[in-house]
């Protein structure tokens, strides 16, 4: 999977949000930038994730960081997901992977027996100079901010 690790310089990605609004890496500088990587809008695991994430928000933003929340998802789902659970950060529709396949967390997966490709629940801290700070690909969803923010 990723060979992303810390102290690489985070990759120049572009994205479009639930929005239409595009984030690239440069919006950011000047800011330490979480990019979490989920499955699918609107799972078990994904919600829990993102609303721990949101619940936690006030933690981040006191601490200068900035959220961005990216799937494959479309742009709706993207959407409705973010509506539904009141999310205060951005989430990217990446339907083309361009963003996730950036970061490399696309890969062979397996779930119940089944082998297929999919996104690797994967979180990248990435300070204000672009420098990604810390990898976390052992996502725990109910308290992931309590991973980021050490």
């Amino acid at each position: 999977m990723t060979t992303l690790k810390k102290g690489d310089q985070a990759p120049q990605f572009s994205g479009v949000d639930q929005d239409g609004n595009t984030h690239q890496l440069s919006d950011y500088a000047g800011k330490k930038l979480v990019v979490f990587f989920y499955p699918k809008a609107n799972t078990p695991g994904c919600t829990a994730e993102a609303c721990d994430l949101r619940d936690n928000f006030a933690r981040f933003e006191t601490q200068n960081y900035a959220l961005l929340g990216v799937s494959a998802d479309s742009a709706k789902a993207q959407a409705k997901f973010k509506d539904k659970y009141e999310f205060p950060f951005p989430l990217l529709a990446d339907e083309d992977k361009s963003v996730i396949q950036a970061f490399g967390v696309w890969g062979p997966k397996k779930f119940m027996g089944k082998e297929y490709d999919g996104i690797h629940r994967t979180t990248f801290v990435i300070d204000e100079k672009g420098v990604i700070e810390d990898v976390i690909s052992d996502v725990k969803t109910k308290v992931h901010a309590s991973q980021i923010l050490k």
